[in-house]
């Protein structure tokens, strides 16, 4: 866990967006951004900006797996659960969450896993139905995340320039990528690069989501995606429009899935793009 930083963030702005791509028939990935409190969520637009003062923030990307169209159902049923779980989670916090983030977050990814595990043995065009689950959870000076699967979450800090992957890939491409035994280009053209050991729903029996928390200061930049966005971008390339200045109508998430489904496009692709003011 990072420290805190001294500089308090005071708002938020983001940025979402996501495509179907050129092969796929349907979009099976899902994106959500909440604001919330201990009473109420609301649901927000693709891009926006708001405070951080009074209520807490999160946002959320997952990628659905399953024959038919479980896989479009699992992602949406995900977003769907965070968003009546949230507030809930909320009243846990203002009790002392810095104690027991990792159990509030821990519980979230269980009750999600729990409900499409349900949907997926009780309804026939639900079975097999999964989901990666990628999520952000923002308050004033910190950002808590939870995560299950190879959608990914980044990090900008704007204190040394460098773009950190915050979350593990739950593959065995990840795994060997995590460890030094093969570099960026190898990991995007191994041919087991999308076989995943963890999602949500599905068979699996148990849920160990990875969570952790960071130090959060203005000017931070965060990205949320699923895997079909860096299956056509390089880290460098992430970095290159992240760091772009924001002109008027200028939308980074809609930047980079349309940059990453010209050079691939193989699967659905979505970015979520955050940034502390």
């Amino acid at each position: 866990m990072s420290n805190p930083s001294p500089a308090a963030a005071t708002s938020l702005q983001w940025f979402g967006w996501t495509e179907v791509g050129k092969v796929r028939p349907h979009n099976e990935d899902s994106f959500v951004a909440l604001r919330f409190d201990a009473r109420e969520v609301q649901r927000l637009g693709k891009f926006g900006a708001a405070p951080l003062t009074s209520h807490d923030f999160a946002f959320a990307v997952c990628d659905g797996m399953g024959g038919a169209k479980a896989g479009e159902y699992a992602s949406k049923i995900a977003v769907e659960k965070i968003t009546t779980l949230l507030p809930r989670s909320f009243q846990q916090k203002a009790s002392g969450l810095e104690s027991g983030f990792s159990d509030v977050l821990t519980e979230l990814f269980t009750q999600v896993h729990k409900a499409l595990a349900y949907l997926g043995q009780s309804y026939d065009e639900c079975q097999g139905m999964e989901t990666t689950m990628s999520l952000g959870w923002f308050t004033p000076g910190w950002m808590y995340f939870g995560h299950v699967g190879d959608s990914r979450i980044y990090f900008l800090s704007k204190r040394d320039g460098t773009l950190k992957q915050l979350t593990h890939d739950d593959t065995y491409v990840g795994w060997l990528f995590r460890t030094g035994q093969i570099n960026e280009r190898e990991a995007r053209t191994h041919p087991r690069r999308s076989v995943l050991q963890k999602s949500l729903g599905g068979n699996n029996q148990f849920v160990d989501p990875q969570v952790g928390a960071v130090g959060c200061e203005p000017g931070d930049v965060f990205l949320l995606c699923s895997d079909g966005l860096v299956d056509g971008l390089y880290d460098h390339h992430l970095l290159d429009v992240l760091n772009a200045p924001l002109v008027e109508g200028f939308n980074p998430a809609q930047k980079l899935v349309a940059e990453s489904v010209a050079n691939s496009g193989r699967d659905n692709t979505t970015a979520l793009v955050i940034r502390v003011g």
